[in-house]
């Protein structure tokens, strides 16, 4: 599910009002928005979310009016040789079916809101299953039924509260991954340096232990310091996160492995070391960039 967060705010704020919930079924060429988007719309006309990134937003919106007014379910279609699509604005050269459901048991139950939170909360994935003839939706896998997978919420530990984790956290809240600042160093971890930012000042293997990081989950460290890095990248290793990775050069690299692994670890070569995407980064700014595009191809690539 993309972008869950603000539609499983707005489904809370919005419960007991008459909803209607459009969902991206399948795409084709460029199409402006991944397959299973949503974008949830009230009674009033407020809505949360996006289906093609403004292109038929409109069109969406009146069709869940009639959903919620009592018309069916509606399955549309839209590309660029259709009339309807190009008044709409759908000139990207793409193709997108889109569904709308009334939120209620016979359409997309409101329960099923709380179950997708849930399951994010517990670090886990969930699946749902739509009947394309009947519009309802439920908890499964269901053979010719629309499949939609809602992984967990995608969350980035930082290990190091040095001047790159300040540019890699603000790139992080853009990007809608919840960020956690690691350090014990209390005149390093501060309000003022990451402002808006969850901070944690306990030492980074314990933190790990307690933040238990996920498939959903980067792990980077950043410290320069073996005695943080060291233990957290330990540690970080016994679990199934996402992406690993550790700031130095090649050579400090070869060293740290060589010493985590006296240490006992395993899965050496699932950390990215130097870290992020070699793109000639200069500078903390570009630096960031780097490991931000490397953590988010590798959340991609599950």
């Amino acid at each position: 599910m993309a972008d869950n967060d603000t539609i499983l705010t707005a489904a809370r704020d919005w419960a007991g009002a008459p909803l209607a919930l459009a969902t991206v079924t399948s795409t084709w060429g460029s199409a402006p928005r991944p397959r299973g988007s949503h974008m949830l719309v009230h009674q009033d006309g407020r809505f949360e979310g996006s289906v093609s990134g403004g292109c038929v937003e409109s069109d969406i919106l009146a069709t869940a009016a009639d959903v919620i007014a009592g018309a069916p379910f509606a399955i549309k279609r839209y590309g660029v040789a259709d009339a309807a699509a190009w008044e709409v604005g759908l000139p990207c050269g793409g193709e997108i079916e889109v569904m709308v459901q009334r939120v209620d048991p016979e359409g997309f139950d409101p329960v099923l809101f709380d179950a997708i939170d849930a399951a994010g909360a517990e670090g886990r994935a969930i699946t749902l299953s739509t009947d394309r003839t009947t519009g309802r939706t439920s908890i499964g896998e269901t053979e010719g039924a629309f499949l939609n997978r809602y992984d967990p919420p995608r969350r980035l530990l930082i290990v190091g509260a040095v001047q790159i984790a300040q540019a890699l956290s603000g790139m992080a809240r853009e990007l809608g991954i919840a960020t956690t600042v690691i350090d014990p160093r209390a005149r390093f971890l501060t309000e003022e340096r990451f402002p808006g930012v969850t901070l944690d000042d306990r030492w980074p293997d314990e933190a790990l232990q307690a933040l238990k990081p996920d498939a959903a989950t980067a792990v980077v460290t950043l410290s320069h310091d073996t005695k943080i890095d060291d233990p957290a990248l330990i540690e970080a290793l016994k679990s199934p996160a996402a992406y690993i990775g550790a700031l130095g050069s090649r050579r400090s690299h070869a060293a740290r492995l060589e010493r985590i692994s006296a240490a006992g670890a395993q899965g050496l070569e699932r950390i990215d070391g130097p870290v992020g995407l070699d793109i000639g980064a200069i500078g903390p700014s570009e630096i960031a960039l780097s490991i931000a595009a490397a953590m988010v191809r590798s959340f991609h690539a599950r």
